[in-house]
């Protein structure tokens, strides 16, 4: 690896884990990974309330060692509010890359009685590949249902799971 310098630097392997919950509600579009979803309920939250891309920014920052996805974005901001995951994504990725980390890659699971994910996780995940500038084989996107159990389980919720690498230079101290 080297850094923007030139001078070759030994890479360093970061791991970060992040989760999110959203609430579901009628009327609203379900967007999971930047994908909108058909079904009759969408998340609930200050910004799009994308779960799965909340999860993988928590995860991002968490491996940077950066804080959370509330510091970065709260939601008792105004700019936030309805605001696209994609861009806080983004936002995110340009930090990591500015401090020369790269995502190496991510893993992550959706949990939703329903819609039945199947039909969609490899849409999902090639938009995540794409948002994150990974090939799609270094993405994976599980689906699990609550199994009728708690929250997610009477489809009153979603839930997602992240964890990533990143490759980042070695800290100069």
């Amino acid at each position: 690896m080297h850094d923007f310098d030139g001078a070759n630097t030994t890479p360093v392997l970061r791991v970060g884990i992040g989760h999110d919950t959203h609430r579901l509600a009628a009327g609203r579009p379900l967007r999971l990974g930047g994908v909108l979803v058909p079904h009759d309920a969408g998340l609930v939250g200050h910004s799009d309330a994308d779960v799965l891309l909340h999860a993988v920014i928590d995860a991002l920052l968490g491996a940077a060692g950066l804080g959370d996805i509330g510091e970065w974005f709260p939601d008792g901001d105004p700019a936030n509010e309805g605001r696209d995951s994609a861009d806080m994504l983004r936002q995110v990725l340009e930090r990591l890359h500015v401090d020369g980390c790269r995502v190496v890659n991510v893993d992550c699971i959706v949990f939703a009685q329903q819609p039945r994910l199947g039909p969609y996780k490899e849409t999902i995940r090639n938009r995540l590949a794409a948002l994150l500038d990974v090939p799609h084989t270094f993405v994976s996107v599980k689906a699990k249902t609550g199994e009728h159990v708690g929250p997610i389980g009477r489809g009153e919720a979603m839930a997602a799971q992240a964890v990533v690498l990143l490759e980042c230079p070695e800290p100069t101290r």
